[in-house]
């Protein structure tokens, strides 16, 4: 049991960052200044720090390999890894404090990879979690990831509810651009 425990900061971290998904409600409910501090608080102070916690933990817990990670695995791993923190770092960069503190005084970005895809923040951490499991392939890391995964999805479609409140041009954004990967065509 002593191998899962990551899952209790992991699971906690991704609740607490799930519930910072809800800045217009915080903002109608304690004010638009408190409402940001509580998506702040859950997501920064709390929630990230907590599931990274949870991940490391993971990667540390002693379980053999669920398959070899030899040959042109672990370079795809880097890779995937290299090529998500790409968007992850320019998404953080182009949105600047909306990522930290968003407001429901925010407009919406349609430029650069967000003319391409609604979340390049998530589809980039979707690509770490994966390059992540091919680096260190035990039932810890894998499970880690899947969740890492599942949680991004979900994070991005209770965000999304928000946006659709906050940003009046975010419904007919949805219907115009895919949400993590672009289109091919």
């Amino acid at each position: 049991m002593e191998t899962y425990a990551f899952l209790i900061p992991l699971l906690l971290g991704f609740a607490l960052g799930g519930a910072s998904a809800f800045t217009a409600a915080y903002s109608r409910r304690w004010g638009e200044r408190r409402g940001q501090m509580a998506t702040m608080i859950l997501r920064n102070a709390l929630g990230i720090p907590l599931w990274i916690f949870g991940y490391i933990l993971a990667w540390r817990a002693p379980a053999p390999f669920q398959f070899v990670s030899g040959g042109a695995v672990p370079a795809l791993g880097w890779l995937l890894v290299a090529v998500g923190a790409v968007p992850v770092i320019w998404g953080h960069l182009r949105l600047g404090l909306r990522t930290h503190m968003p407001s429901v005084r925010d407009t919406l970005v349609r430029t650069g990879l967000y003319a391409r895809l609604r979340h390049p923040i998530y589809a980039g951490g979707i690509l770490i979690f994966v390059g992540l499991a091919l680096l260190r392939p035990t039932a810890p890391v894998l499970v880690a990831s899947a969740l890492g995964i599942g949680w991004a999805v979900l994070q991005a479609r209770l965000e999304e509810l928000d946006l659709v409140q906050r940003l009046p041009d975010y419904r007919e954004y949805m219907r115009q651009v895919p949400r993590f990967f672009p289109r091919l065509w």
